[in-house]
């Protein structure tokens, strides 16, 4: 996984950083509404990463209409990967207020959540850049090179999904 997390891990409070990318996230805190806030907190990753994908449908659009039948196939593995964390983050389970509720949660254990939840909205950024840079090397030697680079940030997002849910996973585990 890139450096995403550790550059996160790096800084400090997290939960303002949250707060500061999703507007609406006061209740994060409040255990009654760890629920509605991871639901929030989702959908909004959900949404930011749906434009995203939007963007690389609309390349794929545009190879077709170029004639650049090749660029599609080269477009959809990074398409793919975003789509199945857009879905993953849409489908799951919100969980805070049920594995919340029955365990006692460890400051620790609540800041790498944060950590992760930071790091899935600071990747979006990330991966906006790299479209940006898919776009402006079409047509150069540095096309694949940036083809690349997006494949593996969106399979950074995911992999990062997987490890959040991951430590939640560990925290009931350990609580048994």
């Amino acid at each position: 996984m890139n450096d995403i997390l550790q550059r996160v891990s790096s800084e400090k409070d997290f939960f303002k950083k949250i707060l500061e990318k999703v507007p609406g996230f006061q209740g994060y805190v409040e255990r009654s509404e760890r629920r509605q806030a991871d639901k929030l907190l989702r959908e909004s990753i959900a949404e930011s990463f749906d434009s995203l994908w939007g963007r690389i449908s609309a390349l794929q659009r545009q190879a077709i209409s170029d004639g650049n039948i090749e660029m599609i196939d080269d477009l959809e593995a990074p398409a793919l990967k975003l789509r199945q964390f857009i879905d993953r983050i849409r489908t799951a389970s919100y969980g805070y207020a049920g594995f919340f509720d029955s365990i006692k949660v460890r400051t620790e254990e609540l800041d790498e959540i944060y950590r992760y939840d930071y790091a899935l909205l600071a990747s979006e950024a990330e991966v906006g850049r790299a479209i940006d840079n898919v776009e402006s090397s079409m047509g150069t030697d540095g096309l694949p090179a940036a083809l690349r680079h997006l494949t593996q940030l969106a399979q950074d997002s995911l992999d990062a999904f997987e490890k959040r849910k991951e430590v939640i996973i560990q925290m009931v585990e350990t609580q048994d």
